[in-house]
Protein backbone atom coordinates (compact mmCIF):
# COMPACT_ATOMS: atom_id res chain seq x y z
CA UNK A 1 0.00 0.00 0.00
CA UNK A 2 1.08 3.57 -0.65
CA UNK A 3 1.18 5.30 2.74
CA UNK A 4 2.06 8.93 3.39
CA UNK A 5 2.34 11.45 6.17
CA UNK A 6 2.53 15.21 5.85
CA UNK A 7 3.76 18.21 7.79
CA UNK A 8 1.04 19.59 10.02
CA UNK A 9 0.08 23.18 9.25
CA UNK A 10 -2.05 24.21 12.21
CA UNK A 11 -0.46 26.95 14.31
CA UNK A 12 2.28 25.58 16.61
CA UNK A 13 1.46 22.00 15.58
CA UNK A 14 4.72 20.08 15.32
CA UNK A 15 3.66 16.47 15.82
CA UNK A 16 4.02 14.00 12.96
CA UNK A 17 1.87 10.98 12.09
CA UNK A 18 4.59 8.37 11.50
CA UNK A 19 8.07 8.10 13.02
CA UNK A 20 11.15 6.67 11.26
CA UNK A 21 10.69 3.50 13.33
CA UNK A 22 7.17 3.20 11.93
CA UNK A 23 8.44 3.76 8.40
CA UNK A 24 11.02 1.00 8.85
CA UNK A 25 8.41 -1.48 10.00
CA UNK A 26 5.93 -0.60 7.26
CA UNK A 27 8.50 -0.77 4.47
CA UNK A 28 9.75 -4.16 5.73
CA UNK A 29 6.17 -5.35 5.38
CA UNK A 30 6.21 -4.36 1.71
CA UNK A 31 4.55 -0.93 1.76
CA UNK A 32 5.87 2.31 0.35
CA UNK A 33 5.95 5.31 2.66
CA UNK A 34 6.18 8.92 1.51
CA UNK A 35 7.03 11.63 4.03
CA UNK A 36 6.71 15.32 3.35
CA UNK A 37 10.10 16.99 3.76
CA UNK A 38 10.67 18.41 7.26
CA UNK A 39 7.44 16.83 8.55
CA UNK A 40 9.18 15.43 11.61
CA UNK A 41 11.96 17.92 12.27
CA UNK A 42 10.35 19.63 15.27
CA UNK A 43 9.32 16.26 16.67
CA UNK A 44 12.98 15.26 16.70
CA UNK A 45 13.16 13.27 13.44
CA UNK A 46 15.36 14.45 10.59
CA UNK A 47 14.79 13.96 6.88
CA UNK A 48 17.86 11.74 6.85
CA UNK A 49 16.39 9.47 9.51
CA UNK A 50 13.27 8.98 7.42
CA UNK A 51 15.31 8.23 4.30
CA UNK A 52 17.48 5.74 6.18
CA UNK A 53 14.29 4.04 7.40
CA UNK A 54 13.14 3.60 3.80
CA UNK A 55 10.84 6.58 3.23
CA UNK A 56 10.69 8.68 0.09
CA UNK A 57 10.86 12.40 0.82
CA UNK A 58 8.32 14.35 -1.22
CA UNK A 59 6.52 17.67 -1.27
CA UNK A 60 3.06 18.15 0.25
CA UNK A 61 1.12 17.80 -2.98
CA UNK A 62 2.81 14.52 -3.90
CA UNK A 63 2.34 13.09 -0.43
CA UNK A 64 -1.41 13.71 -0.57
CA UNK A 65 -2.00 12.86 -4.23
CA UNK A 66 -0.16 9.53 -4.34
CA UNK A 67 -1.30 8.16 -0.99
CA UNK A 68 -3.86 5.43 -0.59
CA UNK A 69 -3.59 5.81 3.20
CA UNK A 70 -2.80 9.27 4.56
CA UNK A 71 -1.78 9.27 8.24
CA UNK A 72 -1.92 12.63 10.00
CA UNK A 73 -2.20 14.01 13.51
CA UNK A 74 -4.68 16.89 13.28
CA UNK A 75 -7.80 17.24 11.19
CA UNK A 76 -7.40 18.80 7.74
CA UNK A 77 -7.95 22.55 7.68
CA UNK A 78 -9.49 24.40 4.69
CA UNK A 79 -6.17 24.70 2.87
CA UNK A 80 -6.06 20.89 2.74
CA UNK A 81 -9.65 20.16 1.72
CA UNK A 82 -8.68 20.14 -1.94
CA UNK A 83 -6.52 17.07 -1.38
CA UNK A 84 -9.44 14.94 -0.19
CA UNK A 85 -10.69 12.40 -2.71
CA UNK A 86 -12.76 9.24 -3.05
CA UNK A 87 -9.89 6.73 -3.24
CA UNK A 88 -8.18 8.04 -0.10
CA UNK A 89 -8.33 6.69 3.44
CA UNK A 90 -7.61 9.42 5.96
CA UNK A 91 -6.49 8.29 9.43
CA UNK A 92 -6.15 11.13 11.93
CA UNK A 93 -7.98 13.09 14.62
CA UNK A 94 -11.11 14.51 13.00
CA UNK A 95 -13.41 15.89 15.75
CA UNK A 96 -16.18 16.20 13.17
CA UNK A 97 -19.07 16.87 15.57
CA UNK A 98 -17.54 20.30 16.15
CA UNK A 99 -16.53 20.94 12.52
CA UNK A 100 -19.28 21.14 9.92
CA UNK A 101 -17.06 22.46 7.08
CA UNK A 102 -14.67 19.51 7.34
CA UNK A 103 -17.56 17.07 7.60
CA UNK A 104 -19.06 18.48 4.42
CA UNK A 105 -15.68 18.37 2.66
CA UNK A 106 -15.18 14.70 3.53
CA UNK A 107 -18.70 13.85 2.36
CA UNK A 108 -18.29 15.76 -0.88
CA UNK A 109 -14.99 14.02 -1.61
CA UNK A 110 -16.37 10.62 -0.47
CA UNK A 111 -13.20 10.11 1.58
CA UNK A 112 -13.03 7.23 4.03
CA UNK A 113 -12.40 9.17 7.23
CA UNK A 114 -11.25 7.21 10.28
CA UNK A 115 -10.93 9.28 13.45
CA UNK A 116 -8.43 8.44 16.15
CA UNK A 117 -10.74 9.80 18.82
CA UNK A 118 -13.59 7.36 18.15
CA UNK A 119 -11.58 4.13 17.84
CA UNK A 120 -12.86 2.29 20.89
CA UNK A 121 -12.07 -1.10 22.40
CA UNK A 122 -12.84 -2.83 25.67
CA UNK A 123 -10.30 -0.66 27.51
CA UNK A 124 -11.64 2.65 26.25
CA UNK A 125 -10.29 5.07 23.63
CA UNK A 126 -6.76 3.83 22.91
CA UNK A 127 -5.81 6.51 20.38
CA UNK A 128 -7.29 9.43 22.30
CA UNK A 129 -6.00 8.48 25.74
CA UNK A 130 -2.29 9.32 25.25
CA UNK A 131 -3.07 12.81 23.98
CA UNK A 132 -5.72 13.31 26.65
CA UNK A 133 -3.11 12.48 29.28
CA UNK A 134 -0.74 15.07 27.85
CA UNK A 135 -3.44 17.69 27.35
CA UNK A 136 -4.58 17.28 30.95
CA UNK A 137 -1.06 17.82 32.22
CA UNK A 138 -0.58 20.82 29.94
CA UNK A 139 -3.82 22.31 31.28
CA UNK A 140 -2.28 22.42 34.73
CA UNK A 141 0.87 23.98 33.28
CA UNK A 142 -1.28 26.58 31.51
CA UNK A 143 -3.13 27.32 34.74
CA UNK A 144 0.14 27.98 36.55
CA UNK A 145 1.45 30.21 33.78
CA UNK A 146 -1.67 32.24 33.07
CA UNK A 147 -2.24 33.10 36.70
CA UNK A 148 1.03 35.07 36.66
CA UNK A 149 1.44 38.68 35.57
CA UNK A 150 3.81 37.42 32.85
CA UNK A 151 0.66 36.33 31.00
CA UNK A 152 -1.60 39.17 32.17
CA UNK A 153 -2.96 37.14 35.05
CA UNK A 154 -3.75 38.34 38.56
CA UNK A 155 -0.30 37.41 39.90
CA UNK A 156 -1.02 34.28 41.90
CA UNK A 157 1.12 31.21 42.44
CA UNK A 158 -0.93 28.09 41.81
CA UNK A 159 0.35 26.33 44.91
CA UNK A 160 0.47 29.37 47.18
CA UNK A 161 3.24 29.67 49.74
CA UNK A 162 3.66 28.92 53.45
CA UNK A 163 1.14 31.14 55.13
CA UNK A 164 -0.55 32.04 51.81
CA UNK A 165 -3.48 29.96 50.56
CA UNK A 166 -3.06 28.01 47.30
CA UNK A 167 -5.28 28.63 44.30
CA UNK A 168 -8.49 26.66 43.91
CA UNK A 169 -8.68 24.55 40.75
CA UNK A 170 -12.04 23.10 39.74
CA UNK A 171 -11.87 20.30 37.18
CA UNK A 172 -15.14 19.49 35.42
CA UNK A 173 -15.00 15.88 34.26
CA UNK A 174 -13.05 13.09 35.91
CA UNK A 175 -11.94 11.16 32.83
CA UNK A 176 -8.40 10.92 31.50
CA UNK A 177 -7.95 14.67 30.92
CA UNK A 178 -9.47 15.66 34.24
CA UNK A 179 -7.53 13.07 36.20
CA UNK A 180 -4.20 14.13 34.73
CA UNK A 181 -4.98 17.83 35.22
CA UNK A 182 -5.89 17.14 38.84
CA UNK A 183 -2.78 15.06 39.49
CA UNK A 184 -0.43 17.72 38.15
CA UNK A 185 -2.28 20.58 39.89
CA UNK A 186 -2.05 18.64 43.14
CA UNK A 187 1.65 18.13 42.50
CA UNK A 188 1.98 21.91 42.33
CA UNK A 189 0.22 22.16 45.69
CA UNK A 190 -3.04 23.63 44.40
CA UNK A 191 -6.36 22.96 46.12
CA UNK A 192 -8.27 20.75 43.67
CA UNK A 193 -11.92 19.82 43.29
CA UNK A 194 -13.09 17.36 40.63
CA UNK A 195 -16.73 17.28 39.51
CA UNK A 196 -18.15 14.21 37.79
CA UNK A 197 -21.58 12.66 37.28
CA UNK A 198 -20.60 8.99 37.48
CA UNK A 199 -20.74 7.40 40.95
CA UNK A 200 -18.38 4.66 39.77
CA UNK A 201 -15.84 7.13 38.47
CA UNK A 202 -16.09 9.21 41.63
CA UNK A 203 -15.18 6.16 43.70
CA UNK A 204 -12.25 5.43 41.36
CA UNK A 205 -11.01 9.00 41.65
CA UNK A 206 -10.92 8.80 45.43
CA UNK A 207 -8.42 5.96 45.01
CA UNK A 208 -6.47 7.45 42.11
CA UNK A 209 -6.08 10.84 43.79
CA UNK A 210 -5.44 9.23 47.17
CA UNK A 211 -7.86 11.49 49.01
CA UNK A 212 -5.86 14.62 48.19
CA UNK A 213 -8.63 16.25 46.13
CA UNK A 214 -12.30 16.90 46.79
CA UNK A 215 -14.35 14.61 44.53
CA UNK A 216 -17.91 15.83 44.21
CA UNK A 217 -21.01 14.70 42.31
CA UNK A 218 -21.75 17.36 39.73
CA UNK A 219 -25.19 18.97 39.69
CA UNK A 220 -26.26 22.54 38.86
CA UNK A 221 -26.24 23.75 42.45
CA UNK A 222 -22.87 22.19 43.25
CA UNK A 223 -21.37 23.55 40.03
CA UNK A 224 -22.50 27.06 40.91
CA UNK A 225 -21.06 26.78 44.41
CA UNK A 226 -17.69 25.55 43.15
CA UNK A 227 -17.45 28.23 40.45
CA UNK A 228 -17.99 30.87 43.10
CA UNK A 229 -14.59 30.23 44.68
CA UNK A 230 -12.56 28.92 41.70
CA UNK A 231 -9.34 30.55 40.55
CA UNK A 232 -9.09 28.10 37.62
CA UNK A 233 -11.80 26.02 35.95
CA UNK A 234 -10.66 23.22 33.64
CA UNK A 235 -13.26 21.83 31.21
CA UNK A 236 -12.53 18.14 30.69
CA UNK A 237 -15.87 16.70 29.59
CA UNK A 238 -15.90 14.20 26.74
CA UNK A 239 -18.61 12.19 25.01
CA UNK A 240 -16.83 10.11 22.33
CA UNK A 241 -17.62 11.37 18.85
CA UNK A 242 -20.24 13.86 20.03
CA UNK A 243 -20.08 17.57 20.65
CA UNK A 244 -19.08 18.30 24.23
CA UNK A 245 -21.96 19.33 26.49
CA UNK A 246 -21.98 23.01 27.49
CA UNK A 247 -21.59 22.62 31.22
CA UNK A 248 -20.63 26.22 32.06
CA UNK A 249 -23.08 28.76 30.62
CA UNK A 250 -22.48 32.44 30.04
CA UNK A 251 -24.58 33.36 33.04
CA UNK A 252 -22.17 31.35 35.22
CA UNK A 253 -19.34 33.76 34.44
CA UNK A 254 -20.72 36.29 36.91
CA UNK A 255 -20.17 33.74 39.70
CA UNK A 256 -16.42 33.55 39.17
CA UNK A 257 -14.05 35.56 41.37
CA UNK A 258 -11.98 38.38 39.80
CA UNK A 259 -8.97 37.06 37.90
CA UNK A 260 -10.42 33.58 37.36
CA UNK A 261 -9.24 31.60 34.34
CA UNK A 262 -11.20 29.09 32.24
CA UNK A 263 -9.24 26.39 30.41
CA UNK A 264 -11.35 24.43 27.93
CA UNK A 265 -9.56 21.19 27.04
CA UNK A 266 -12.79 19.94 25.46
CA UNK A 267 -12.53 22.60 22.75
CA UNK A 268 -11.63 20.03 20.06
CA UNK A 269 -15.15 18.68 20.48
CA UNK A 270 -16.75 22.14 20.60
CA UNK A 271 -15.92 23.04 24.17
CA UNK A 272 -17.48 22.53 27.60
CA UNK A 273 -18.08 26.25 28.14
CA UNK A 274 -20.80 28.08 26.23
CA UNK A 275 -18.53 31.09 25.74
CA UNK A 276 -15.57 29.11 24.33
CA UNK A 277 -14.21 29.19 20.82
CA UNK A 278 -11.01 27.59 19.53
CA UNK A 279 -7.77 29.52 19.89
CA UNK A 280 -4.14 28.86 18.95
CA UNK A 281 -0.84 29.11 20.74
CA UNK A 282 -0.22 32.31 18.78
CA UNK A 283 -3.24 33.95 20.43
CA UNK A 284 -4.44 31.58 23.15
CA UNK A 285 -6.60 33.76 25.42
CA UNK A 286 -9.70 35.89 24.96
CA UNK A 287 -12.00 37.61 27.44
CA UNK A 288 -15.77 37.29 27.82
CA UNK A 289 -17.57 39.29 30.51
CA UNK A 290 -14.25 39.97 32.19
CA UNK A 291 -13.27 36.28 32.38
CA UNK A 292 -10.21 34.99 30.53
CA UNK A 293 -10.67 31.86 28.40
CA UNK A 294 -7.79 29.63 27.30
CA UNK A 295 -9.05 27.39 24.48
CA UNK A 296 -6.07 26.12 22.47
CA UNK A 297 -7.34 23.35 20.21
CA UNK A 298 -4.10 21.41 19.80
CA UNK A 299 -2.45 21.57 23.19
CA UNK A 300 -0.15 18.51 22.82
CA UNK A 301 1.28 20.02 19.61
CA UNK A 302 3.61 22.22 21.64
CA UNK A 303 5.45 19.20 23.11
CA UNK A 304 5.90 17.27 19.85
CA UNK A 305 8.82 15.12 20.88
CA UNK A 306 6.83 13.66 23.75
CA UNK A 307 3.41 13.61 22.14
CA UNK A 308 4.48 12.18 18.77
CA UNK A 309 6.03 9.16 20.43
CA UNK A 310 3.06 8.68 22.73
CA UNK A 311 0.61 8.97 19.84
CA UNK A 312 2.41 6.79 17.31
CA UNK A 313 2.98 4.06 19.90
CA UNK A 314 -0.81 3.75 19.93
CA UNK A 315 -1.63 4.38 16.26
CA UNK A 316 1.00 2.26 14.49
CA UNK A 317 -0.68 -1.12 15.14
CA UNK A 318 -3.85 0.24 13.51
CA UNK A 319 -1.89 1.71 10.59
CA UNK A 320 -0.41 -1.74 10.03
CA UNK A 321 -3.86 -3.34 10.04
CA UNK A 322 -5.16 -0.84 7.51
CA UNK A 323 -2.14 -1.35 5.27
CA UNK A 324 -1.72 -5.11 5.54
CA UNK A 325 -5.38 -6.05 5.14
CA UNK A 326 -6.76 -3.06 3.17
CA UNK A 327 -8.86 -0.47 5.02
CA UNK A 328 -12.23 -2.06 4.37
CA UNK A 329 -11.08 -5.51 5.45
CA UNK A 330 -9.36 -4.16 8.56
CA UNK A 331 -12.56 -2.32 9.50
CA UNK A 332 -14.59 -5.47 8.97
CA UNK A 333 -12.23 -7.52 11.12
CA UNK A 334 -11.73 -5.12 14.04
CA UNK A 335 -14.78 -3.71 15.87
CA UNK A 336 -12.61 -1.09 17.58
CA UNK A 337 -11.36 0.23 14.27
CA UNK A 338 -14.88 0.10 12.82
CA UNK A 339 -15.99 2.53 15.52
CA UNK A 340 -13.34 4.90 14.24
CA UNK A 341 -15.05 5.24 10.86
CA UNK A 342 -16.74 8.63 10.71
CA UNK A 343 -17.38 9.05 6.97
CA UNK A 344 -17.55 6.56 4.12
CA UNK A 345 -18.90 6.69 0.55
CA UNK A 346 -20.20 10.23 0.98
CA UNK A 347 -22.19 9.56 4.16
CA UNK A 348 -21.74 9.99 7.90
CA UNK A 349 -21.21 6.65 9.63
CA UNK A 350 -20.55 7.52 13.29
CA UNK A 351 -23.67 8.06 15.40
CA UNK A 352 -22.17 10.95 17.36
CA UNK A 353 -21.37 12.89 14.21
CA UNK A 354 -24.73 12.00 12.70
CA UNK A 355 -26.45 13.45 15.75
CA UNK A 356 -24.60 16.73 15.30
CA UNK A 357 -25.52 17.06 11.61
CA UNK A 358 -28.89 15.45 11.06
CA UNK A 359 -29.36 17.28 7.77
CA UNK A 360 -26.28 15.74 6.15
CA UNK A 361 -26.12 12.37 4.39
CA UNK A 362 -26.27 9.43 6.79
CA UNK A 363 -25.17 5.84 6.20
CA UNK A 364 -28.06 3.40 6.04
Amino acid sequence: MRIATVKEIKTKEARVGITPAGVSLLTREGHTVAVERDAGVLAGFSNEQYEQAGAKLVDKAEAWSNAELLVKVKEPIPAEYGYLREDLTLFTYLHLAADRPLTEALLKAKTLGIAYETVQNQTGLPLLTPMSEIAGRLAAHAAAAYLTTEYDGPGRLLGGSPGVAPCRVVVIGGGVVGTQAALLALGMQAEVTVLDTSPTRIRDLHTILDGRARIVVSDPETLAQELGTADVVIGAVLVPGKAAPKVVRQEHLTLLPPGALLIDVAIDQGGAFETSHPTTYADPVFVVDGVRHYCVANMPGVVPQTSTRALTNATLPYVRQLANKSPRQAIADDPALALGVNTRDGAIVHAGVAGAFRDLAQAE
